[in-house]
């Protein structure tokens, strides 16, 4: 959870939010899965259990069918995994940076499970847009009973 904004050197290098790294923790890797997202000039990222749970989905998929192809090519086929140093700071390859527009800071944004790496201004103009479309659609949450509403 929560949005943070950190420096990014020359070389690429860029500290993950010590809250972030501490939620992957427990992960088989000891860094981080990232990927272009299709859906915005940002970056997806993720540890290694999301990434299976991930595989799993596009697994159930029919095996030649093109949507099976079309997300295991763009999830997939785009995800690099990156390693934390003893600083707690991964590398940004290029391409990743510039599909994103990354340039001297990079905006951490906790999206649950998985969390996006953005150009902050563009972090600012996104989040405007999804607060107005969710006005405008009038967006709730469904809570169900474990919502701990009261009876």
């Amino acid at each position: 959870m929560g949005t943070f904004e950190n420096k990014v050197d020359r070389k690429g290098r860029v500290s993950v939010p010590a809250t972030f790294r501490q939620a992957l923790a427990s992960q088989s890797y000891n860094g981080i899965v990232a990927f272009r997202s299709y859906r915005a000039d940002a970056i997806e990222a993720c540890g290694m259990d999301f990434i299976e749970k991930l595989n799993d989905q596009v697994s159930s998929y029919d095996f030649f069918s093109e949507t099976q192809d079309d997300l295991a090519t763009m999830i997939f086929a785009d995800s690099l995994q990156l390693p934390f140093d003893s600083e707690g700071r991964i590398i940004l390859p290029a391409p990743l940076i510039e599909h994103a527009g990354i340039t001297e800071r990079a905006a951490f944004v906790g999206k649950g499970r998985q969390f996006q790496i953005w150009q902050p201004a563009a972090l600012e103009e996104q989040k405007a847009q999804a607060r107005e479309r969710a006005r405008q659609q009038n967006l709730t949450v469904p809570m169900g009973d474990s919502g701990g509403a009261a009876k």
